[in-house]
């Protein structure tokens, strides 16, 4: 999550994790900034329903179209 966000996307990166996961097109081809996958993380989802609601439908099927 929050540290390869930083690592990797350095300023481009947006104020907040949760911006920069909203925002997440911004950085596509590239990168596909997410929150770290952890059970920990079930209270920010459960905050954030936009995320399984776009975010995780859209990495599916980017996923699938590249295992094609």
């Amino acid at each position: 999550g929050q540290y390869a966000i930083k690592a990797y996307l350095g300023r481009s990166r947006q104020k907040t994790l949760t911006a920069t996961v909203q925002n997440y097109q911004d950085y596509l081809p590239d990168y596909f900034p997410l929150v770290h996958p952890s059970p920990l993380n079930y209270g920010w989802q459960k905050k954030n329903p936009w995320f399984q609601a776009t975010v995780v439908p859209d990495l599916q099927r980017r996923v699938k179209a590249a295992l094609k």
